[in-house]
């Protein structure tokens, strides 16, 4: 069967790896005759590594302030606290360092700022709005006044998309945001700076990434280019993630799993996902479930429930795992046993009477919608979530 579909290319100019933080952020603020810099980075970072004084150091006179007020799961009140920042330190780029709560937290706050959004009530103006057909449809604003160049220290790849989620703490609702060009301009891949990130952080956004691979093959609009990158990903990821686990500090390994990440997130908007990321995104906005985490649980039984309509593709996901003729939803269930990551909503603190809740959430979810098979009811999504339970 010809298969049809668009592929959009990012506005991201480079991705820089082998160098270190600080001197390629220097390099790029030169290149980009950047004057005015500001740090957003995570408070652990700052706190337990030597990466973003490195950085502030690079940067002499040019670095105009630090914000560390990023918060898990991206609350509004959050986003419009770092746009003040930006604002009052009048910058002409971001530097982000941290992981995907980071990365989301500045992609939207660049809508703000290109929206003149100042009260966190009034973010409803930029967030994505999802058409009947399942279609995003673009907020009416602006290019972004200010850009970003990224520095991640997990495995998420939120700095290779111009997707962002921010929760609004109103409903527990966690609500997708899409820009134009809300994406890191410019990728720095150091693996040095990944070596403060707390282990269980590291490895399940590590199976965060997995999670793009798969639901990126099994995608109901999948492309040739996206499923090459996306397998290439896994066989990297089987190998470099446990190595990663038994010697944190090999740097080889990292910046394979790095590297795999990269390839993994460059399906991110231009494939649509499906339930493992849309449920997830429920059980992170409502239950505070961390996304590695909710990937680590979801993902094998999504795989199951989606068999019967995703065959095929997942012949091809048990081959780069290593276990060609075998259960692709198994293969990646060993991988996220062998790292010791949750399996399970009880382990993740998730109470069964939410279920009923999360189940109807989940509908409205732009991933749930296009999910390989069809999810249309509430009983349906339970389906998934009793089994993981």
């Amino acid at each position: 069967m010809l298969r049809q579909g668009l592929y959009t290319y990012l506005p991201q100019e480079r991705v820089i790896f082998g160098e270190t933080a600080s001197h390629a952020v220097a390099s790029e603020a030169d290149r980009l005759a950047a004057q005015r810099v500001i740090i957003i980075a995570s408070k652990s970072l700052v706190a337990n590594a030597p990466t973003v004084a490195s950085v502030q150091s690079a940067l002499g006179e040019k670095c105009v302030g630090l914000f560390t007020g990023c918060v898990a799961h991206t609350p509004r009140d959050t986003v419009i606290a770092a746009a003040d920042a930006v604002r009052q330190a009048e910058a002409d780029l971001i530097v982000t360092m941290g992981g995907g709560t980071v990365v989301d937290t500045v992609k939207i706050l660049q809508l703000c700022l290109a929206g003149d959004i100042r009260r966190s009530e009034d973010m409803d103006r930029i967030r994505l709005a999802v058409g009947d057909d399942g279609k995003p449809r673009l907020p009416d604003v602006g290019p972004s006044p200010v850009r970003q160049i990224a520095v991640p220290t997990t495995l998420s790849g939120a700095e290779f998309s111009s997707l962002g989620a921010s929760t609004d703490t109103r409903s527990g609702a966690k609500e997708p945001y899409l820009g134009n060009d809300i994406c890191a301009r410019t990728v720095i891949l150091d693996p040095q700076a990944t070596l403060a990130t707390p282990e269980w952080l590291w490895l399940s956004t590590g199976i965060r990434a997995v999670d793009h691979a798969v639901e990126t093959i099994c995608g109901i609009n999948a492309n040739t280019f996206c499923d090459g990158l996306s397998l290439h990903a896994l066989r990297l990821f089987c190998e470099a993630l446990p190595r990663s686990m038994a010697d944190p500090a090999d740097i080889e390994a990292r910046a394979v799993c790095q590297e795999a990440a990269w390839m993994a997130s460059s399906s991110i908007m231009r494939v649509s996902y499906g339930a493992s990321h849309g449920i997830g995104h429920v059980l992170g906005g409502l239950c505070g479930v961390p996304h590695g985490h909710t990937s680590c649980i979801l993902l094998p039984h999504v795989m199951r429930w989606n068999l019967e309509v995703t065959a095929a593709q997942q012949a091809l996901i048990a081959a780069a795992c290593g276990v060609p003729g075998g259960s692709a939803a198994d293969a990646i269930a060993s991988l996220i046993e062998g790292l010791g990551q949750p399996t399970s909503l009880r382990e993740a603190g998730v109470d069964r009477a939410d279920l009923p809740k999360i189940s109807e959430m989940a509908l409205a979810n732009l991933f749930v919608k296009t999910n390989p098979r069809k999810i249309e009811r509430p009983d349906q999504v339970m389906e998934i979530l009793e089994a993981a339970w």
